[in-house]
């Protein structure tokens, strides 16, 4: 089923210029990563007197969440050798031809972890994360680079490496809370 979804999918490609400009601009390596990064220095630098630190702690949160999504990927990587769709299967790449595993998609964890990390503080600024982790999973399968199931796969990795940070964020409270009072003092923070 996975390859029937990823080849009805990229059937797409070439029938609307439009739509696969924006797959092309969706699947690369750089707007989501960019546009999360840039949300998150927002977020690091807006509030309030009382909401800044809040907003400080939950942008390490979710870069300790990318840091785990990123590593759990790897170590699953080097178990689990799925090849590319476009390997198995006559696509049209719109993409360059990745040689890692496929399974799971580091572009999903990475998205899901920044975007649950988000959404647990704040839900609005967390949902567009979350649209833009979809669309980015959405436009990697239908450019042929993977399966709806190494999507999944990594989005559920993202979710699991981002409520983890949390969860060891909270019980260490005092390290973020003595990194931030280290920070305002060379205003970085």
């Amino acid at each position: 089923m996975d390859g029937a979804i990823v080849r009805f999918l990229n059937a797409g490609v070439g029938n609307v210029a439009l739509f696969d400009w924006l797959m092309n601009v969706l699947v690369s390596d750089y707007f989501v990563p960019v546009a999360g990064s840039l949300l998150l220095v927002a977020l690091w630098m807006t509030g309030t007197h009382e909401t800044r630190p809040q907003n400080q702690i939950t942008t390490m949160i979710a870069a300790g969440g990318i840091g785990g999504a990123n590593a759990i990927t790897t170590i699953i990587n080097g178990i689990v050798d799925r090849p590319r769709p476009f390997v198995d299967n006559d696509l049209t790449l719109l993409f360059y031809a990745p040689t890692d595993p496929s399974f799971p998609s580091n572009t999903a964890s990475v998205g899901f972890a920044l975007a649950t990390a988000v959404f647990l503080k704040h839900r609005r600024l967390g949902g567009v994360l979350y649209a833009l982790a979809f669309c980015w999973g959405f436009a990697r399968v239908y450019a042929g680079v993977h399966y709806p199931t190494d999507v999944l796969g990594g989005a559920a990795v993202g979710v699991v490496a981002a409520l983890a940070a949390t969860g060891l964020f909270r019980l260490l409270s005092f390290v973020p809370r003595y990194a931030l009072r280290w920070l305002r003092l060379v205003y970085a923070a």
